[in-house]
């Protein structure tokens, strides 16, 4: 009875999150180096199979902007072949790690290093669609991509009566203006209508009134000439280390964005919690399904999610359909989606990168000092300028450089308390790390004095700087000095000694 009252909500959800996804799935496909049929691929199986598996039932699944550049390089460097059986092993990781309950662990990752992979993303897809928006073909790389813009700009003017390029511009910068003004503009009594699926209309029908010569979307005749079924001869191109440090990172960040993706939709509803490892396994069958069709990964996707959340979903029948209808306009209705300018896409995917670029995140950082801006700025500079999966390494490492900085820091002072006596006071973690700042400290204190030491403020002491303490303790009685070592007296072992003087 439930699913009769929860269908018409969940139905009109499933048109919104299809809106949504349409223009995304094509777009993020050619960002990719990849057909947009691919892209409309993984769109439906994250509709029709992961709906049906998900551990989060009002997240929508898809391929994703942030696994773009890996595909883009992965493609460019191996070769479209070489996607299949590296979808397919990263998809097998998650299966695994689903089903040895690790879900959670993939989401123990610094807010600085997510936002920061978010948004050295978000850079490389403006910089590659951007050439795109001109009916270019974006370059290998990011710093490429920036330095070769400014030509490709000037072809466009230089040409403009010649080519597609300044009106293929013009198309790109119209969707552009249009998702910016629908975003702030749009009638509440439409506010169901997602802003890249207005840019791409407008955009579509000025391109088709204008009969502007611009490339266009191409599709092939059925669905079914767009698969690339995996075969025994590419699954044997895994040996390559490559590839498999590829799978590795697919696999990871696939999972990091769908797990964070999950506890961000779980926060907007106050319905079913998500199973973290039941979504992690479910993305798992999804990639590997994606993989033997030669299509694009697929993860979580936050936009898309929480459309469906905003649209009043209840259910997982808002994403299955929203499958449904995919497979259904592509199947019965080609020649639309073949209108499309291949600019208008580009458009689409530069609003889309400009807001993973979230300064909102960096202030939110900076509230923690100074050290995670740094790290979120390193890391998206570092997968401009080199890749995708070194930048986040880098990332991770500062990360760790800045644990063990905090856990290491020592605050060492002497205070005088009388005629040859001192307070040594001593907070933090005393670690090998801080055996010479210890050493230093003990060797300016005068010969024959009494030194006390507590240690209720020191939240680790390692056997290195207590072997030091008493080496010291034991030079210092040679001299007349002595060193009086202190413990904090837990409240229960006070307690206990009350209890004890009573007794006696």
């Amino acid at each position: 009875m439930s699913f009769f009252r929860s269908l018409p909500r969940d139905a009109l959800a499933s048109v919104v999150v299809f809106l949504v996804a349409l223009p995304l799935c094509m777009g993020i496909a050619i960002a990719s180096g990849m057909p947009p049929a691919k892209g409309l691929i993984t769109g439906i199986v994250g509709g029709l199979v992961i709906g049906f598996l998900a551990g989060s039932p009002l997240q929508v699944s898809g391929p994703a902007a942030g696994l773009a550049v890996l595909v883009f390089e992965l493609v460019r460097t191996h070769g479209m072949a070489a996607l299949g059986p590296v979808l397919l092993l990263a998809g097998l990781i998650q299966l695994v790690a689903g089903a040895l309950r690790l879900g959670g662990w993939f989401r123990v990752t610094a807010p600085a290093v997510v936002y920061g992979m978010l948004a050295g993303i978000g850079i490389l897809i403006v910089l590659s669609q951007l050439h795109v928006m001109v009916d270019a073909s974006p370059k290998a790389s990011g710093l490429d991509n920036l330095l070769a813009f400014p030509a490709a700009l000037f072809d466009a003017f230089r040409l403009a009566g010649e080519g597609s390029a300044m009106a293929a511009g013009l198309i790109g910068l119209g969707t552009i203006a249009c998702m910016w003004g629908w975003d702030r503009l749009r009638p509440a009594s439409l506010r169901f209508l997602p802003g890249a699926l207005v840019g791409v209309t407008v955009a579509t029908v000025a391109s088709i009134w204008l009969a502007l010569p611009v490339k266009r979307v191409q599709l092939p005749d059925s669905l079914g000439d767009a698969i690339d079924w995996v075969t025994p001869q590419s699954l044997a191109s895994l040996a390559d280390p490559q590839l498999l440090i590829a799978a590795l990172a697919m696999a990871f960040i696939a999972s990091a964005e769908t797990l964070l993706s999950a506890a961000a939709v779980d926060r907007m509803h106050s319905g079913v919690r998500s199973n973290f490892d039941r979504e992690l396994s479910a993305q798992g069958v999804g990639n590997m399904i994606c993989g033997a069709l030669g299509a694009l990964p697929m993860t979580g996707v936050i936009v898309r999610s929480s459309a469906n959340v905003q649209a009043g979903a209840r259910t997982r029948v808002s994403t299955i359909l929203h499958g449904a209808w995919l497979l259904a306009l592509v199947a019965l209705l080609p020649g639309v989606l073949q209108s499309i300018p291949v600019a208008s896409l580009g458009g689409v995917l530069v609003y889309t990168g400009c807001k993973l670029v979230d300064p909102k995140a960096i202030r939110s950082l900076g509230r923690y000092g100074r050290v995670p801006p740094f790290i979120y700025a390193a890391t998206a500079l570092c997968i401009v300028f080199t890749d995708l999966l070194t930048g986040v390494l880098i990332g991770f490492l500062l990360t760790l450089l800045k644990l063990v900085w905090n856990a290491s820091r020592l605050r060492l002072r002497l205070v005088k308390v009388g005629d040859k006596q001192v307070e040594l006071r001593m907070s933090g973690s005393a670690t090998f790390l801080r055996v010479p700042q210890l050493a230093k400290v003990l060797a300016a204190i005068e010969p024959g004095t009494r030194v006390h030491l507590s240690l209720e403020r020191v939240s680790y002491i390692d056997h290195a700087c207590m072997e030091l303490l008493d080496d010291w303790g034991r030079s210092a009685q040679a001299t007349g000095g002595e060193l009086v070592i202190t413990e904090r007296i837990s409240l229960r072992r006070r307690v206990e000694g009350r209890r004890r003087s009573a007794l006696a």
